[in-house]
């Protein structure tokens, strides 16, 4: 009787919980974002300008001036919002399986490190299966609201549509499909199809390669458990142990390289990309690359702004996770000195991607966000993807030019240094551990990472 009375608390406890997340988290697309029609926007290496609305503009090159790296200004306001909200969103999610060795069935509060790692792979994995020039055909669907601001009006009517398709009530006028299947060509239905692959593989269960479940058991091996707080730094080693453990075949062309001590070794990584493909095949890696760094000391050091939109202006970069003491975001883009984020602090219903054509509008942001630089706290991690050693070496090339302009004085925040990690006394590679997850250094290094001044809400 004891456990049954128990049983019905948790319960109560948990519907109690669940409407307070709904009401502490359902304010986050609510605020407006105003951009200025006077000045570039860039979002992942894509450069926009607002001074004409409604006309596509004529290719321009804009220089970096961190590192005189060409970018090209490709579009008016419709073409940025494409863009944007193609990106894969990922936010807090209630209602989904049980975490296993937990009674948690939401990460609203603690998971969103996690969400904003999740944003980094998803954007590292559509480069590759999508390229950088791909949009999502129904993007413009998700809102007709003006230009300068998306508020969350569309999003709330898609959400209470998502409950409602659990029932089969769907409201069609609410739900967005595709065109015809018929009407399409083969790349399009390819396209549409690597789409919902790739956010099938980051849904909300046990068997998703990249869910919130799979991060969750791979945190534990360095001492993480379901509901703890989690920083840049560890979610960047945790999502690396993610793509190497992932069974897919879809994804053995893929690999994470993370820094090690803000150092990246060329010849690890190069070592990774070179690696066997697809159960001995000979055959060349795409590489993720990602680097835990802080950006100063307690403080974001603002001498450090022009090199961070110098790495958001590359094509080949898939963005930054990090944020406020407290709250973790994702950033993409910047105009002037703010930059542009995605926001995982919006509590959704759990969406069953198992399911054949399962509702795509959660997964997508109609409304970006804006920071000031100033106000971001230093502990981060970027990333980029490289699709060949030769993109591997042109990218090292071009943004250690970027460090040594931004340095100056100053350390870089990080270097790309020859050979190999043990070639320095440092850790050992760890392409061929087997008898664990981890290796004894990644452990201290992790345990270190976890005692950052990075908490997380």
């Amino acid at each position: 009787m004891e456990a049954t009375g128990t049983d019905e608390v948790e319960k109560i406890k948990s519907k109690f919980m669940s409407a307070w997340h709904n009401m502490k988290y359902s304010w986050v697309l609510k605020t407006k974002t105003y951009f200025s029609r006077n000045s570039p926007v860039f979002l992942l290496g894509k450069c926009y300008h607002f001074k004409t609305e409604g006309e596509y503009r004529a290719l321009h090159s804009f220089q970096s001036s961190s590192a005189g790296i060409s970018t090209e200004i490709s579009g008016n306001v419709e073409e940025f919002r494409k863009d944007f909200i193609s990106r894969i969103w990922l936010t807090y999610r209630e209602e989904f399986p049980q975490i296993k060795g937990s009674a948690l069935t939401t990460d609203c509060g603690w998971g969103c490190t996690l969400r904003t790692g999740q944003m980094l792979l998803a954007q590292g994995l559509m480069l590759h299966f999508l390229g950088r020039a791909w949009v999502w055909p129904e993007a413009l669907a998700m809102d007709s609201c003006d230009s300068e601001s998306w508020p969350s009006s569309t999003v709330r009517k898609l959400t209470a549509s998502f409950e409602a398709s659990l029932t089969a009530e769907r409201d069609p006028r609410l739900l967005a499909r595709p065109p015809a299947r018929r009407d399409w060509d083969g790349t399009e239905r390819r396209n549409e199809l690597y789409h919902r692959k790739i956010i099938s593989w980051f849904g909300d269960s046990p068997l998703a390669a990249f869910g919130l479940h799979q991060l969750i058991e791979y945190g534990k091996k360095s001492g993480k458990m379901a509901g703890d707080w989690y920083g840049p730094a560890v979610v960047a080693h945790i999502l690396r142990k993610a793509v190497e453990e992932a069974r897919d075949p879809e994804l053995q062309g893929v690999t994470v390289y993370v820094a090690q001590d803000c150092t990246v070794y060329s010849s690890d990584v190069i070592d990774r990309q070179c690696s066997l493909v697809d159960s001995g095949k000979a055959g060349t890696k795409a590489v993720i690359i990602l680097v835990p760094v802080r950006l100063g000391g307690e403080r974001t050091n603002t001498d450090y702004l022009e090199f961070v939109k110098g790495i958001l202006s590359l094509e080949y970069c898939v963005g930054i996770i990090g944020g406020r003491p407290k709250q973790s975001y994702y950033f993409a883009g910047f105009q002037d000195d703010s930059l542009i984020y995605m926001d995982p602090h919006y509590c959704q219903s759990f969406v069953d991607v198992s399911i054949k054509d399962f509702p795509l509008e959660s997964f997508h942001c109609p409304s970006p966000k804006k920071m000031s630089f100033k106000k971001m706290d230093p502990s981060c991690t970027i990333g980029f993807y490289c699709r060949t050693v030769q993109d591997f070496e042109k990218a090292s090339e071009e943004i250690t030019k970027m460090l040594k302009s931004s340095s100056k004085e100053k350390y870089p925040l990080f270097t790309f240094v020859k050979g190999h990690s043990r070639d320095y006394d440092f850790a050992s590679s760890p392409l061929h551990e087997e008898n664990d997850l981890f290796s004894e250094d990644e452990k201290k290094r992790l345990k270190r990472f976890s005692t950052e001044e990075f908490v997380l809400l």
